[in-house]
């Protein structure tokens, strides 16, 4: 991973880019839990046209569930990648990977549910194929739900992987990432063949920036909580850029996102 060479500066727009996004902390601001995240009328309608401009090559990429990224920004339905790349919906509508609870966590679930009970101001998310805390609020008990979470997840096996990120720890299958989803969709149109572009804000993002720059693509951070080789200041920048995004020629190589 380098670190930002561009402070504050975004890449210039270009219609051979395929882009990928992050959500919470990229296109809309963070909330104090994960539950309050609003997608204002403002996003949604820029997203539509910057799918337009790069012919259908925009897809999100985020943490979340595909079911809560519908419901965040309907109407639209993006290819997404979901639960750090667990579940994806290609452009063509196909979705792999399943959302559905798993019980296999079911012990590690009690065990996240007891820990937050245990601690006012922690916040438990179930997402089905994968279990979070969230401390934003409790930043005082950081060192013990590391310690306990990290007991949790070594007792889950192999086959699960602990994620970090900020201000908050998911339990989630191993194998997928932000990275395989992104390197799923450029084996795929309208994505393969143009250069990948990926903004994010979070250290689960790191894998993300890592593939696009492998694949002669871009990285960009918002905020300074990670570093890439640009970096927006905040959502608002990120904003301004998808304008100019927008104001390019539309490309002719796919249709707009629905």
């Amino acid at each position: 991973m380098r670190y930002a060479i561009r402070m504050d500066s975004m890449p210039p727009p270009s219609p051979d880019w395929c882009l990928f996004l992050d959500v919470d902390g990229t296109l809309i601001e963070l909330a104090a839990t994960p539950f309050e995240s609003v997608a204002d009328p403002e996003i949604k309608a820029l997203l539509v046209e910057v799918g337009t401009r790069l012919g259908g090559a925009l897809a999100l990429v985020s943490g979340r569930t595909i079911s809560y990224l519908d419901a965040l920004l309907a109407p639209l339905r993006l290819p997404t990648a979901g639960l750090h790349g667990v579940e994806r919906r290609d452009a063509a509508g196909v979705l792999h990977g399943s959302e559905l609870a798993d019980p296999a966590l079911d012990g590690a679930r009690a065990a996240f549910k007891a820990l937050v009970n245990a601690h006012p101001g922690t916040v438990f998310e179930d997402k089905g194929r994968s279990i979070a805390i969230h401390y934003r609020l409790a930043p005082q008990y950081e060192p013990r739900i590391t310690e306990v979470v990290s007991g949790i997840a070594a007792r889950a096996g192999p086959h699960y992987h602990l994620q970090h990120g900020i201000m908050m720890l998911e339990l989630k299958p191993a194998g997928s990432s932000k990275a395989t989803a992104i390197a799923a969709f450029l084996e795929e149109p309208p994505f393969h063949g143009r250069r990948p572009v990926f903004v994010g804000d979070d250290l689960t993002d790191h894998d993300g920036f890592e593939i696009v720059e492998a694949r002669g693509g871009i990285s960009v951070a918002v905020g300074d909580r990670v570093r890439a080789q640009y970096r927006a200041a905040n959502v608002s920048m990120v904003r301004a850029w998808l304008k100019d995004l927008a104001a390019l020629p539309p490309s002719a190589q796919a249709a707009p996102p629905r």
